[in-house]
C-alpha cells in the first residue's frame, strides 16, 4: 500500500511539473476526417501528428498560418497580382508583371508533379489556412496588430497561391540585360575582364540583328515590378499607428554595397570516417534575406508514410531541408540559367505582328482586371509570343522584347517537389525525388543512418546548342533551347573516397563533366567553400560541437591573403598603428575584433576603389560591383594594369585604400582605436526591422522591430552575414543533423518561428541566433513531450 501511495504522489508531481509548463486546448475543424494532436516545444517548433496524409497537411497549413496570418496574406496578394488593391496605383506595375508571369497550365498536372497525391496534399494544406482564417475571422479583435495598421483583413487562399513563382530564385535576366548593355558599352573582351564568367569562356558576341543602343531603356521594369519586395509608405497607414515625426530609423546605417551573389547557401555531408561517432551528418545553413518573420518555417510532420523535421517556405507544404527517419538532406544554389530575353521584329504594318522563321506570327492576348485602392479598376492587356510573356514594346523602332521562362513550365515552384524528398529512404530513392527539383537550381546533398553521403545538382536546365544565354537574343528562331537537360545527367557524386562532399554556391562541376551547354556561367566567390574544404580534409576527427564551429566560422580568407601585402608599404602615424594591429592576427572576424574592423573597412575601400578605377566611364551605372575575387587576383598578381612598374603601382592602389579606411573609421567610431571594435551599431550588427517598422509610431516600432546587436563575419566568412554594415543576408536558418542520433541534432532560426509581434515565439530566438547559440531539435516523442509548452487537439466535426 505504501509503494502505492509513493507512486500515485509521483505521478501527481509529475502532472503538476508539467501544467506549470503546458497548456492544451481543443479544436473542431469541419474537414478533418480523424483528431491531430499539435506539440508545441519552448522554441516554437510544431510537432504534428495526424492519423492520415490529408490530415496531416491540413493541421500543417492551419498551424503556418496561425503563426504567420501578415506574412501569408502579403504572400497571397503578391502571388495572385492584387497589392495594388489595399495599396494604390504604386503597385500597378507590380501587378501587371504578377500576372503577365502566371502559370497558366493544367493545375491538376502541376500539383501532382510535386508528389503523386499532390492534389490532395496541396488542396488539404490551403484548405488548412482557410479553416484558419476562417476562425480568426469570428474575433477579428485578434488578427496580428498588422492587419489592424493598415486596416485590411485576410483573404482565402487557392492551390494556385502554393504554386507561385514570385519568390523563388528563377534565373539570371537581370544579369543577361547588364551583360549586354556592358557588352554594347565596351565590347565583348572588356565585359569578360569585368564579370568573372567560368568555368568556360562563354560566347557573349549580340547578334548584329540586335540595335543594341535601345537596350538602355528600362526593358525589365515589370519583371524586376513583380519580384521586389512590398514596401509600405506612411500614407497606407491608419492615422492612429502612423509615424508623423521624420524617421531616425537605424535603416540609414546601411551601406549601399551590393551583395546580390552573397546570397546563397552553405552545405556539406561527411561520412563517418570523418567524425568521432562514426556517423554520418549533414549541415545546411540557406543565406537569403534576413527578416522579421524568419524566412524558414520549421515544422514537424508525423503520419503514416511521413516523419519529416525540419524547415521549409512558410507558405508550402512539406520541408525543403531536414530530415526523415532514414536520411538528412540539404540545399544551396547551383547556377542554373533558367530564363533567356528575346528581341523581336515587330511589322510596322501591324505590331500585334512579331517575324519569327521567315514569317509575321499574331501574338497572343489576356485581357485582366486589376482592383486598385481608390481608384477605378484597371483592365490591363497581357501579351505573349512562342518563347513567353512581353514586358517590353519599342513601337517608336518596332521592336519588342520578352522573357522566356524554364519556371513557367509545370514543375516549376519553388522546393515544393521536396514533397517527394521527404518520403525517401535511400540515396537512389531521394536522387528520383531530385528528378522533380525544377527552381532553383540546387546542389541538394543527402546523408542517411546506413552510411551514404550523395550530391545531385538539380534545376531545369536549358540546353543551349548555338548560345550562352548571358546576352539578349533575337526572336526570329534562331536561337532556340534543344530541351532540357534531365536532372540526374547534371552533376553528381555519392561516397567519394574523400570522405566529405560541401559546396557554397561555387563552381563545383568537375572538370570532367561533359554537358556544359546546360551549366551557369555566374557563380559566387570561391572562400566559403576554400575554408569549408580547408577545415573538412585537416584530417583530424570531428565532434558535433566542430560542426557548429565551422557552421559559424568567421575566419576569411581573403583577409589572410591581402594583409600579409601591407608589410610591403610604408605608412606613418595612426595609419601605421592600425597596421600594427593587424600584425597577429587570427583573419577571424569577430564582433569584438579591432582589427576586424580595419581589415573590413580596407577591403571595403578596396572594392569601392577598384570600381572607379577599373570600370570605364562607359559603364558606370550599367556595371555592378566588381566581384571580390576578380579583384584579389588583380592585386595578387598585378599586371599593367597599375601601371608601368606593377607592384609599385598595386602598392599604392592598396596603401590609399588602407589610409582612406583609417581616416573612415575615425568618423564614423572615434579617434580612439581602442573603440573600433566591429560588432558594432555604427559596424557590422544585425537590426531587423519589420515591414512597417519605419511608416508606424515609435511605440508600435518598438514593439515589431528587433535590435540591434553585434555581428561578425561578412559575406565571405562561411558563418556569412553579408556584406552590408547592418546585416541583410545570411543564414537565419541553420541545421546540424547527426543520422546516428536524430535527437542529437540543433539548429538555429532566428528570430523566432512567429510572425504575430505578440506572440512569444516572435523574437525568442533572436538573441540566441545573433550569438550563434543552437537549440536541439528533438525528433522522438519522448524528447519532445519533455520541452512541450502546449497541446492542441484537433478534432473533426461529428456527421
Amino acid at each position: 500500500m505504501k509503494n502505492i501511495f509513493i507512486l500515485f504522489l509521483l505521478v501527481l508531481a509529475f502532472s503538476c511539473k508539467k501544467s506549470k509548463t503546458t497548456s492544451s486546448d481543443m479544436l473542431l475543424l469541419a474537414e478533418l476526417q480523424e483528431p491531430v494532436e499539435m506539440v508545441r516545444d519552448e522554441w516554437g517548433i510544431n510537432h504534428i501528428y495526424a492519423k492520415n496524409q490529408h490530415d496531416l497537411f491540413y493541421a500543417q497549413g492551419y498551424a503556418a498560418a496561425a503563426d504567420r496570418l501578415f506574412q501569408f496574406e502579403i504572400w497571397r496578394r503578391q502571388a495572385t497580382g492584387t497589392v495594388s488593391e489595399i495599396l494604390g496605383e504604386r503597385e500597378l506595375k507590380r501587378d501587371i508583371g504578377t500576372r503577365l508571369f502566371k502559370f497558366r497550365g493544367d493545375m491538376k498536372t502541376e500539383m501532382n508533379h510535386y508528389h503523386k497525391d499532390g492534389v490532395e496534399i496541396i488542396t488539404a494544406y490551403t484548405d488548412g489556412v482557410n479553416a484558419y482564417i476562417e476562425n480568426i475571422l469570428k474575433t477579428p479583435e485578434l488578427l496580428p496588430i498588422e492587419f489592424q495598421i493598415l486596416d485590411i483583413k485576410p483573404q482565402k487562399w487557392t492551390p494556385e497561391v502554393v504554386i507561385s513563382r514570385h519568390q523563388g530564385l528563377l534565373g539570371n535576366i537581370g544579369e543577361e540585360l547588364q551583360i549586354g548593355r556592358t557588352v554594347a558599352k565596351l565590347g565583348t573582351d572588356k565585359t569578360k575582364e569585368l564579370f568573372w564568367l567560368h568555368p568556360k569562356e562563354p560566347n557573349i558576341e549580340i547578334d548584329p540583328i540586335i540595335n543594341t543602343s535601345l537596350l538602355s531603356n528600362d526593358i525589365l521594369e515589370l519583371y524586376n515590378a513583380y519580384r521586389k519586395t512590398v514596401k509600405f509608405k506612411k500614407e497606407d497607414i491608419i492615422p492612429s499607428f502612423r509615424n508623423t515625426s521624420e524617421e531616425k530609423a537605424i535603416i540609414s546605417l546601411i551601406s549601399v554595397k551590393s551583395d546580390s551573389l552573397g546570397i546563397g547557401s552553405n552545405n556539406w555531408v561527411v561520412d563517418g570516417s570523418q567524425m568521432e561517432d562514426g556517423n554520418t551528418y549533414m549541415a545546411n545553413d540557406p543565406h537569403r534575406t534576413i527578416a522579421i518573420p524568419s524566412l524558414r518555417y520549421m515544422t514537424h510532420l508525423v503520419a503514416p508514410g511521413w516523419n519529416v523535421i525540419g524547415g521549409g517556405e512558410p507558405e508550402i507544404p512539406g520541408i525543403s531541408i531536414g530530415h526523415n527517419e532514414y536520411g538528412a538532406w540539404g540545399l544551396t544554389v547551383f547556377e542554373t540559367d533558367g530564363e533567356d530575353l528575346y528581341v523581336y521584329e515587330l511589322n510596322p504594318e501591324n505590331q500585334n505582328q512579331y517575324r519569327y522563321k521567315d514569317q509575321w506570327v499574331d501574338m497572343t492576348h489576356i485581357s485582366e482586371n486589376i482592383k486598385i485602392k481608390g481608384q477605378k479598376d484597371s483592365i490591363v492587356d497581357l501579351v505573349y509570343t512562342i518563347h513567353g510573356p512581353v514586358i517590353y514594346k519599342d513601337k517608336g523602332n518596332n521592336v519588342a522584347y520578352a522573357v522566356r521562362c524554364a519556371w513557367l513550365e509545370p514543375g516549376g515552384s519553388p522546393y515544393l517537389a521536396s514533397l517527394r524528398m521527404n518520403q525517401a529512404k535511400n540515396w537512389e530513392e531521394f536522387r528520383e525525388a531530385c528528378n522533380y527539383s525544377h527552381i532553383p537550381g540546387e546542389n541538394m546533398i543527402w546523408a542517411d543512418k546506413e552510411g551514404t553521403i550523395g550530391w545531385q545538382a538539380v534545376g531545369i536546365a536549358p540546353i543551349r546548342r548555338n548560345f550562352s544565354g548571358l546576352v539578349p537574343v533575337p526572336g526570329d528562331g534562331r536561337y532556340e533551347w534543344d530541351g532540357y537537360l534531365p536532372i540526374k545527367e547534371k552533376p553528381h557524386s555519392v561516397n567519394p573516397k574523400e570522405g566529405f562532399l560541401a559546396t557554397a554556391n561555387q563552381n563545383v562541376t568537375p572538370n570532367d563533366y561533359t554537358h556544359w551547354d546546360a551549366i551557369g556561367y555566374s557563380w559566387a566567390d570561391p572562400y566559403r567553400g576554400e575554408r569549408i574544404k580547408e577545415v573538412l580534409e585537416s584530417g583530424s576527427k570531428m565532434t558535433m560541437n566542430d560542426m557548429k564551429a565551422l557552421q559559424t566560422d568567421y575566419l576569411s580568407i581573403p583577409a589572410r591573403e591581402l594583409v600579409p601585402l601591407l608589410e610591403q608599404i610604408s605608412f606613418e602615424d595612426k595609419v601605421l598603428q592600425a597596421r600594427d594591429k593587424l600584425n597577429q592576427w587570427n583573419y577571424k572576424l569577430e564582433a569584438n575584433s579591432i582589427p576586424a574592423a580595419i581589415y573590413v573597412a580596407w577591403e571595403d575601400q578596396i572594392m569601392q576603389k577598384a570600381d572607379d578605377m577599373f570600370i570605364p566611364k562607359a559603364g558606370k551605372g550599367i556595371v555592378p560591383n566588381l566581384q571580390l575575387k576578380r579583384v584579389l587576383d588583380w592585386l595578387i598578381k598585378p599586371d599593367k594594369k597599375f601601371g608601368t612598374n606593377p607592384i609599385v603601382g598595386r602598392n599604392k592602389f592598396l596603401g590609399e585604400a588602407f589610409k582612406a579606411a583609417v581616416t573612415n573609421l575615425e568618423t564614423r567610431l572615434g579617434s580612439d582605436m581602442n573603440h573600433w571594435q566591429y560588432g558594432q551599431v555604427k559596424n557590422k550588427h544585425t537590426y531587423m526591422e519589420h515591414a512597417l517598422g519605419s511608416v508606424v509610431n515609435e511605440t508600435t516600432k518598438s514593439n515589431l522591430d528587433l535590435g540591434p546587436l553585434p555581428r561578425g563575419g561578412n559575406g565571405q566568412t562561411v558563418g556569412s552575414t553579408g556584406g552590408n554594415s547592418r546585416q541583410s543576408s545570411g543564414a537565419s536558418f541553420r541545421v546540424i543533423i547527426n543520422t546516428g542520433d536524430w535527437d542529437a541534432s540543433v539548429a538555429t532560426n532566428g528570430p523566432g518561428q512567429s510572425g504575430n509581434p505578440d506572440s512569444q515565439f516572435y523574437s525568442n530566438l533572436f538573441e540566441p541566433w545573433a550569438n550563434d547559440q543552437y537549440f536541439p531539435l528533438y525528433y522522438s516523442k519522448s524528447k519532445i513531450d519533455s520541452v512541450a509548452v502546449s497541446t492542441q487537439i484537433l478534432n473533426p466535426v461529428e456527421k
